[in-house]
């Protein structure tokens, strides 16, 4: 797989797409964590003189209303700031203005491309890879560098409709998220600790999961799914009735390395709170998190750990006392000598609000990549870059 370091940048018209897909109010950016994670990868175009055309989505545009508040208008201040240098706005993704203005760019310029889901307005050209989009988009440049490492497992016209149409590689973010979350060059023993709601949402994921790793701590919601496929009853928690036979066909094949709670942190019907062993759980409870003496069995598995990735919050860490089980985790975590890798999505947001960012290794920067990655997946905005070159 070619990475930008393969090509000869010099005086090319390089298009970077990048996830500047950050959280914004009223026209402020609230987070520019997506933004500095793609510099390393824009700035070494720029120091190797390339012409540097970068483009991105942001948010769902559905109808013209959205475009008011997704434009990438004030992204491109945030990345001049960044940079220390201007960067070229422009409020268009296909034109005279857009072709003139590339045109006429000269080595280490940087030009910011509108959402490319502006496009989406026109019969889904970007998000249904349009054939006749990509193929525009591509004409452009004279390379295509994919470092949106959070929508490469999706097949658009700004990262497959591209990379078809030009030579095409990845950037250093990609290349990162795709060596720390590679199970099979993992240190041993490996530990996952899987979370979240549904386990329908994550069949493919135990599945490849539990050929790969030594121990799997299921918590979370899917984990009474997993308790009551073990005869024990749940109470109201949740439970996700059409996968019990899988979570109980999991359990009788991979006994030896499943682990699930022994106790549950519950609210009643009345709003109550209690702690009890899992197989003590009241008809009108709900479990909400992980319970200290699962807390403790955890640890004795993440202790003898030498990487260890987790997937899903243990609890609904959202609201407090519920967000312990997650927190108590990261605590642990933070004092283990290991690889220790966060997945995207809700396990970013807990570990980070919760204020355990530094605890990791590597923190993905893709919920929907990162689940497709380790489920063995191949991701389309990777692979296309692989069959071209």
């Amino acid at each position: 797989m070619k990475t930008i370091r393969d090509f000869d940048l010099n005086n090319k018209k390089v298009i970077i797409r990048v996830d500047f897909n950050v959280p914004m109010k009223d026209g402020i950016i609230l987070d520019d964590n997506r933004i500095r994670s793609s510099l390393k990868t824009i700035k070494y175009a720029i120091d190797n003189n390339a012409k540097v055309i970068l483009m991105s989505h942001l948010g769902r545009i559905k109808t013209s209303e959205d475009k008011v508040n997704n434009s990438l208008k004030e992204v491109s201040v945030r990345l001049s700031e960044l940079l220390n240098k201007d960067v070229l706005f422009i409020p268009e993704t296909r034109g005279k203005l857009l072709e003139n203005t590339i045109n006429n760019m000269n080595p280490k310029d940087v030009v910011l491309i509108e959402n490319t889901r502006y496009e989406d307005l026109n019969d889904k050209a970007e998000s249904s890879n349009n054939e006749t989009l990509g193929k525009y988009w591509a004409s452009l440049g004279d390379i295509f560098i994919n470092d949106a490492f959070a929508t490469s497992h999706r097949s658009h016209a700004s990262n497959v409709g591209i990379s078809k149409y030009l030579p095409s590689g990845i950037g250093f973010l990609i290349e990162k998220e795709l060596k720390a979350l590679d199970l099979n060059n993992a240190k041993r023993p490996l530990t996952i600790i899987l979370g979240g709601s549904k386990v329908s949402d994550k069949i493919g994921l135990i599945n490849n999961l539990a050929l790969k790793a030594d121990n799997i701590l299921i918590g979370g919601g899917m984990a009474y799914t997993f308790i009551k496929a073990s005869g024990i009853d749940v109470g109201s928690s949740l439970l996700d009735k059409e996968n019990i036979a899988f979570a109980k066909e999991m359990l009788e094949k991979y006994k030896d390395k499943i682990v699930l709670p022994i106790d549950s942190v519950n609210r009643d019907s009345n709003g109550l709170i209690r702690t009890c062993f899992i197989n003590e759980i009241r008809s009108d409870e709900t479990g909400l998190d992980i319970g200290i003496q699962t807390i403790k069995l955890f640890k004795n598995y993440l202790l003898d750990s030498k990487t260890i990735i987790w997937n899903g919050p243990v609890g609904m860490f959202e609201e407090s006392p519920f967000d312990n089980g997650t927190k108590e985790l990261c605590n642990i975590l933070k004092n283990i000598d290991a690889v220790k890798i966060a997945g995207g999505g809700d396990t970013a947001s807990a570990v980070i609000n919760l204020g355990y960012k530094n605890v990791f290794t590597h923190i993905s920067t893709g919920g929907g990549a990162s689940l497709e990655l380790l489920e063995g997946k191949k991701l389309p905005g990777v692979i296309y870059e692989k069959e071209n070159n």
